[in-house]
């Protein structure tokens, strides 16, 4: 497997963010994450944005961390904002998203961020199974689903890693 940083906008990106957008919709009937992203969120170094391919050179798994600061939507200074984190079906299993994850959490660290923070939701356990094994705790509700009953929230102290 071979993971590339990509802009958001790259088109094996595009296809992924579709598939993650499509299955959002089947697990909670909303037609996909309604948050506003942008390519430039992901621009290092306030960003970066990960796609692993096969040995075949197909895009099997994405994932992507954008700065945030203190905002009206409950993000904190020095925060690290977990995106898109996605394994297609068939290469699941295969540890992609604990690399990508890992990696990711590598470059917001040497960028100077100092929490990685995620939203995910109830509908989807192994997101929640994958993050609490990697080190993160619960905590107080951000971003634009903090409102919803269905949204989990998970923070990493990024200055002491512990996984």
């Amino acid at each position: 497997m071979n993971i590339r940083r990509v802009p958001f906008d790259h088109p094996d990106a595009v296809k992924l963010n579709d598939e993650v957008q499509a299955e959002y919709d089947v697990r909670y009937g909303d037609g996909g994450d309604a948050t506003e992203l942008a390519a430039a969120d992901f621009a290092p170094p306030n960003g970066l944005y990960l796609v692993a391919y096969d040995e075949a050179d197909v895009p099997i798994a994405s994932g992507g961390w954008r700065r945030q600061d203190a905002n009206e939507e409950g993000n904190l200074d020095g925060d690290a904002e977990l995106k898109r984190m996605f394994v297609t079906e068939p290469a699941r299993g295969r540890g992609l998203a604990r690399r990508i994850l890992a990696a990711l959490e590598e470059d917001a660290r040497a960028a100077g961020r100092v929490r990685m923070v995620l939203e995910t939701g109830t509908k989807q356990p192994e997101a929640v199974a994958l993050y609490r094994s990697s080190g993160y705790d619960p905590c107080d509700k951000f971003g634009y689903y903090r409102f919803h009953a269905e949204s989990l929230c998970f923070a990493k102290d990024l200055r002491s890693p512990r996984d």
